[in-house]
């Protein structure tokens, strides 16, 4: 995978302290993990990470999070230089994004005998939505749901375990984990279809215009050429998608 040399504006707007501070996810599954045994990061977005490294010839510094409302708080504090986040329009004002490399989808769990079945059920009065805060289905539910209540938990594991414990209605989250947290316990179950598709982005802080070109090309080439799909296979990640390629060269209009 070869890309032009980086140019001193790239380099000094993706790595501006000597080395390529990435902030890591690892309250979304889908994109990075810790390995039990090592206690290392991997998973599609650390694959990028190391890939962005290389091309650059720069070391990459992993700034790991459990929650992506975090990761966006942090930017205040510059303490990184790019992520791997959902493309929103809060982020937007804030955040150079490229466009998307994978979607995934927002869904809802319920409890079996819940009688809510359908994502448009949700939305009513009395129904209590567990979710993490800052995460991109918080973001949504915050600009689109009217009538039920929004309960929010400084992370998404934190808003699993209060869904349990408060015993509330709904829960939402990324469908994958969702799933699996259904099929451990047996007695919930996740709604079919979606409420939301999340755009998994790379970003870097706002004004670093040089370096976010850098990354929409280099993302273009990477979802072309079978590198993220290759990620998410290695991770274990099958219900992911690689997003279609940008309409303009990897420019993001969001």
């Amino acid at each position: 995978m070869n890309q032009q040399a980086a140019s001193p504006d790239i380099t000094q707007d993706l790595a501006p302290t000597g080395n390529v501070r990435a902030a890591i996810n690892l309250g979304n599954p889908v994109l990075a993990q810790r390995d039990a045994d090592t206690g290392e990061v991997r998973g599609v977005s650390v694959d990028i990470a190391r890939e962005l490294s290389r091309r650059l010839n720069i070391p990459v510094e992993f700034v790991t999070f459990d929650a992506a409302g975090k990761v966006f708080a942090a930017l205040q504090t510059g303490a990184w230089d790019v992520a791997f986040l959902a493309i929103d329009p809060k982020r937007a004002a804030e955040i150079e994004f490229t466009a998307p490399y994978v979607i995934i989808e927002g869904a809802y769990l319920v409890p079996v005998e819940s009688p809510l079945r359908t994502n448009d059920d949700v939305d009513r009065p009395g129904v209590r939505i567990a979710v993490g805060n800052g995460s991109a289905y918080e973001l949504y539910l915050s600009r689109t749901i009217k009538d039920a209540q929004i309960v929010r938990a400084s992370t998404g594991a934190e808003a699993m375990a209060m869904f349990e414990r408060e015993k509330l209605e709904v829960l939402a989250g990324v469908r994958s984990p969702l799933v699996k947290f259904a099929q451990a316990r047996g007695d919930l179950r996740v709604m079919d279809g979606r409420f939301m598709v999340i755009e998994q982005a790379m970003g870097t802080p706002k004004g670093r215009t040089a370096g976010a070109r850098y990354l929409r090309s280099m993302l273009e080439e990477l979802k072309a050429s079978g590198f993220v799909a290759a990620g998410l296979a290695r991770s274990g990640q099958r219900d992911a998608l690689v997003a279609p390629a940008a309409d303009s060269g990897g420019e993001n209009p969001a």
